[in-house]
């Protein structure tokens, strides 16, 4: 259900910005968080089926997982978070705060104009 509501809230933005451009939209990119993530062959499967009959029929739409960042307290520097290995991979420190996670994000719509 989630991955569905998330294709219906991509395929809205890019209908909108395509309209807005004139374009037709023949790729898009999202990224998500650890936490923020969606399961890649559901969402695929929702926004598939409901961009039938859309301007957005047969477009490809990529994936993008961030991983989620620490920022250690000794020497300072970001790092992504291994729940492994839960250490600062520069210095080795265990003593690290964790960054928000990622947002679910449209980060680009490639358009074709005639």
């Amino acid at each position: 259900m989630h991955e569905t509501m998330v294709a219906k809230g991509l395929l809205d933005s890019i209908i909108a910005e395509s309209e807005k451009r004139n374009a037709k939209p023949t790729k898009a990119k999202m990224s998500c968080g650890t936490f923020n993530t969606v399961n890649d062959e559901v969402l695929l499967f929702a926004f598939e089926a409901i961009a039938k009959g859309t301007i957005c029929e047969g477009m490809k739409l990529d994936i993008e997982h961030k991983s989620i960042q620490g920022k250690c307290k000794s020497c300072g520097k970001q790092f992504d978070f291994n729940i492994t290995k839960p250490a600062c991979s520069h210095c080795g420190c265990d003593k690290f705060d964790l960054l928000p996670d990622p947002a679910l994000l449209l980060e680009e719509i490639e358009l074709e104009t005639d």
